[in-house]
């Protein structure tokens, strides 16, 4: 009996922590999951940055070629996570939004990042009961509208120089039965 009881008071002096619940506000809990997604890049945490996807998910960067489904895209980032050296992204201002049903919700924020300087990510989450998932996510790199004249010309440009794609082989006809 006075095993029990200095059990119980042990327990009572030592409380186990209760697990992190996810914050109560709804916008609260896509921004603490876009701000952790963010710093498991910026640590190179390749297992942690990728389970914020939904399966489906798409990531569309800063190239006007990169639509990547998740797979692509984390064949193309490998080489970066392998070498302990992702990216940095820190948001400097974020808006999110919810549907009525609060299962989805859209956000845009403004990017504070070393290597493409002022940045801007907008995206798409979705619940399910595991919490929220990224189901798209958008990186651009905001252009002054002085600029976009130079950038537009330098486009183009770059664009008639850019040695053109072959295009993919033709399929043989179908065999007749």
């Amino acid at each position: 009996m006075a095993s029990v009881s200095w059990l119980l008071l042990a327990l009572g002096a030592n409380p186990v922590a209760a697990p992190a619940q996810a914050p109560a506000d709804p916008k609260v809990a896509v921004a603490t999951v876009l701000d952790d997604w963010h710093r498991a890049a910026s640590v190179a945490n390749e297992p942690r940055y990728f389970s914020f996807f939904t399966p489906d998910a798409v990531f569309m960067g800063t190239d006007g070629q990169e639509r990547w489904t998740v797979d692509q895209f984390r064949a193309w980032a490998k080489p970066f996570f392998t070498k302990g050296k992702a990216w940095s992204f820190k948001s400097v201002s974020r808006n999110v939004f919810l549907s009525k049903d609060g299962q989805v919700a859209w956000f845009d924020e403004a990017l504070d990042t070393p290597n493409l300087g002022p940045a801007r990510g907008s995206g798409v989450l979705v619940k399910d009961a595991a919490g929220w998932k990224i189901a798209q996510y958008n990186l651009s790199v905001p252009i002054p509208n002085d600029l976009m004249g130079e950038v537009t010309n330098r486009i183009a440009t770059y664009s008639k120089a850019k040695p053109a794609t072959p295009p993919a082989p033709a399929q043989p006809p179908a065999k007749k039965p």
